[in-house]
């Protein structure tokens, strides 16, 4: 599968195979790396990233015409 997100800031390409563990690479998005999973959750398409920032991640789903997208962002404060 392949999602691209493109605006006038930046472009992301992420090619991946759905349910497979991989290292995915954001430089140029937020510089880490990490192990990614996409799978689909009855008709939402789940995003798990682990590495050095946890709990990071998003869903997508389509209702009508209307494409959804929630980030899943772990916040720490000290």
């Amino acid at each position: 599968m392949v999602i691209k997100t493109l605006s006038t800031f930046r472009n992301y390409i992420m090619e991946f195979d759905v349910g497979k563990e991989f290292e995915e690479d954001l430089s140029g998005v937020d510089d880490r790396k990490c192990m990614t999973t996409v799978k689909w959750e009855g008709d939402k398409l789940v995003c798990e990233q682990k590495g050095e920032k946890e709990g990071r991640g998003w869903t997508q789903w389509v209702e009508g015409n209307e494409l959804h997208l929630v980030q899943n962002l772990s916040l720490c404060f000290v």
